[in-house]
């Protein structure tokens, strides 16, 4: 079992090309011997935003604090806190803090990435 306040992680920046102003904290992943998921804790600053990517495994998105939007292609849903968001496989997504202060999130990916060609550390920063 882990038990742990997530402020103990070490918050490491995205440095996916395209990210601005994005840092992560892997909470429980492959290395807490976690055999079906990965949680991430993402804060992104002001103006800034995560790579506009797509990969082959979905999330599942928490927010927590602050104010943004997530890009379904070109399309923008406002994201608040209680916002709950579902990126499905292979859809194109971005998250951008649209507001004064920072924007936080749990994301959940599948772990191991079944079927995926690309890591999260790849795609997202977190190993």
């Amino acid at each position: 079992m882990k038990v742990v306040h997530y402020e103990q992680i070490k918050s490491m920046p995205v440095t996916t090309q395209g990210a601005v102003g994005c840092h992560i904290r892997c909470l429980v992943g492959q290395e807490d011997a976690a055999p079906s998921f990965s949680m991430r804790h993402f804060e992104v600053a002001a103006g800034g935003y995560t790579p506009k990517h797509t990969h082959g495994h979905e999330h599942e998105v928490f927010v927590l604090e602050g104010s943004g939007v997530v890009l379904e292609g070109d399309v923008e849903h406002p994201l608040q806190p209680g916002t709950v968001a579902f990126v499905p496989p292979k859809q194109e997504h971005q998250f951008r803090n649209t507001g004064s202060g920072p924007l936080k999130f749990l994301c959940l990916i599948p772990h191991p990435l079944r079927g995926a060609t690309d890591a999260c550390g790849i795609t997202c920063g977190c190993e």
